[in-house]
């Protein structure tokens, strides 16, 4: 049976009762058009006092059509977090690795809970509430979804967006992670470059002996080298963003652009490498994916570098903790805090111009002294592994 819509005539509009039971309002304003509601009504008796409001509206000379005000009002409005982020993420320079990190966190962690609500209307109660939904088995993504949260919010504050900064979680940006990173031993480390396969047994010793980063690592080429002087010049690093092809840019920061001194230990290794991998031309990649021609994925190291680690009886050992193996034994021959950051380039830009002073020298004394401590475990021949190495 079909409802029958009712209609209500009015000295200024009109309403009809929908199929729904709602009401809908409309009325000819000063434009000589017709106007409808920008929304229908639960009763009757609300869809008359919008009538009135709206003949209130018709007789002042700035009135508006319904929709056109309602336009208006919600312009003049703070944006919502998810309008505001968006904005936010495009207007930030940042390296490809990084913003695709954000974007993954904004819409996987932040945007879900936060995204609808306006920017102003965001309260420390409500970022509290949004935080303790956040999964706690996964406290460094929580700690940064807080972080990103907290900077986005800082931006519209200072951009006068928004007065205050809702995120006031005393420790919300700091991981409490079960993860603590454990130097590898001289033994270990042997052990684990031991069980390489021979063209990336240098890809480990850089990165524990000389401190470089994975994407540092794998973006080097031959031209990088400086046999003569026994220095490795850190200009560029690669990254990889999903579905994209790799990316070459600047180290992570600022500090990251630097020359490393080889421990002379080494030497003979960067020798035999350039020598039975690596093509003449200065260009030449040191470690290549072999049948995509370009920078060696993580997942082909990581096919190899996991079985080397168990190996060694550290399978907790992750690729990061070589580099924090190679600032343990720097710091170990009694390198300073300054030399370290030099040799690392691990600070921030405001760090890099506070250590600056740092002189060239004192890193080839770091070098040797590395090279003192690796005197009395030899590195083995690698091992003739046959297993398939495509990458």
């Amino acid at each position: 049976m079909t409802t029958k819509k009712t209609r209500t005539r009015r000295q200024f509009g009109g309403l009809r009762k929908l199929p729904s039971g709602r009401y809908q309002a409309y009325y000819t304003g000063p434009d000589m058009q017709r106007h409808t509601g920008v929304d229908t009504f639960d009763t009757k008796m609300d869809a008359e006092a919008w009538l009135i409001a709206e003949r209130d509206a018709a007789s002042r000379d700035d009135w508006l059509p319904p929709k056109a005000r309602r336009a208006a009002i919600e312009a003049a409005q703070p944006p919502t977090l998810t309008e505001y982020a968006d904005t936010w993420l495009k207007a930030r320079s940042l390296k490809p690795r990084t913003r695709a990190l954000y974007r993954r966190i904004l819409d996987a962690h932040v945007l879900p809970g936060l995204g609808g609500q306006r920017i102003n209307a965001i309260t420390p109660v409500t970022v509290r509430t949004w935080f303790g939904q956040l999964d706690d088995q996964t406290p460094t993504q929580r700690a940064h979804a807080y972080q990103l949260l907290k900077t986005i919010m800082g931006t519209a504050v200072s951009e006068q967006v928004t007065a205050t900064n809702p995120c006031v979680i005393r420790g919300g940006a700091v991981a409490r992670t079960k993860h603590k990173a454990e130097p590898a031993t001289l033994e270990e480390l042997a052990l684990v470059v031991e069980h390489m396969p021979d063209r990336l047994r240098l890809a480990v010793l850089i990165a524990a002996w000389c401190g470089l980063r994975q994407g540092e690592v794998l973006e080097l080429r031959r031209g990088d080298i400086d046999r003569v002087r026994g220095v490795i010049k850190v200009r560029r690093a690669v990254t990889r963003v999903p579905g994209e092809a790799p990316i070459v840019g600047t180290p992570k920061s600022d500090a990251g652009v630097r020359d490393v001194a080889i421990p002379p230990h080494l030497m003979p290794e960067f020798e035999h490498h350039l020598e039975a991998h690596v093509p003449p031309a200065r260009s030449s990649l040191l470690f290549v994916g072999r049948d995509s021609g370009e920078q060696l994925a993580s997942s082909t190291l990581y096919r190899w570098y996991y079985p080397a680690r168990q190996a060694a009886g550290r399978p907790d050992l992750r690729w990061h903790d070589l580099r924090h193996t190679g600032a343990t034994l720097a710091a170990a021959t009694g390198a300073t805090l300054a030399e370290l950051m030099n040799r690392l380039g691990h600070s921030t830009v405001g760090a890099a111009m506070r250590y600056q002073h740092v002189a060239a020298d004192r890193d080839r004394v770091i070098a040797e002294a590395l090279s003192k401590m690796a005197q009395p475990i030899p590195i083995r021949p690698g091992v003739d592994l046959e297993r398939d190495e495509s990458a």
